[in-house]
């Protein structure tokens, strides 16, 4: 059995979008007891993460890595066609995941305790992104 759903998530430009309840509510509407669900993002200057969800020091701790590590602006990089962040994005992206492989048990996405599944804006305007939620079984 294969099941797919499109979702539209949009950010308010750089940060975090909690999609755990929209990939959850994917793989119930899937029917599927046991299997694997897929969760892909359809971009270049943003990922997907599978983070702590209790404490969003985690995340705001993941930012300011990122900023320090992918400056924006940095004259290292030629590509800028859409801004002093457009290459930086697509590094973090590079450097990140735009999928993510999870297990359906009981038919749920069998997440820990204290993970969330997020879309992470690497841009610093708000956009709208693609994520394709998959399920075999």
């Amino acid at each position: 059995m294969f099941h797919a759903k499109e979702l539209t998530v949009s950010s308010r430009g750089r940060g975090f979008t909690d999609i755990t309840a929209d990939v959850q509510r994917a793989v119930a509407e899937s029917g599927a007891r046991q299997g694997l669900c897929t969760v892909f993002l359809h971009h270049t200057s943003a990922s997907l993460l599978l983070c702590e969800n209790a404490d969003p020091d985690v995340r705001r701790d993941l930012e300011s890595f990122f900023s320090r590590l992918v400056k924006d602006g940095d004259p290292l990089f030629v590509h800028d066609a859409e801004g002093p962040d457009d290459m930086p994005a697509h590094v973090r992206t590079v450097l990140t995941q735009n999928a993510l492989n999870i297990p359906v048990k009981d038919g749920r996405a069998d997440l820990g305790t204290w993970q969330g599944v997020y879309v992470w804006e690497h841009r610093t305007s708000p956009h709208r992104r693609r994520v394709t939620v998959s399920v075999v079984s």
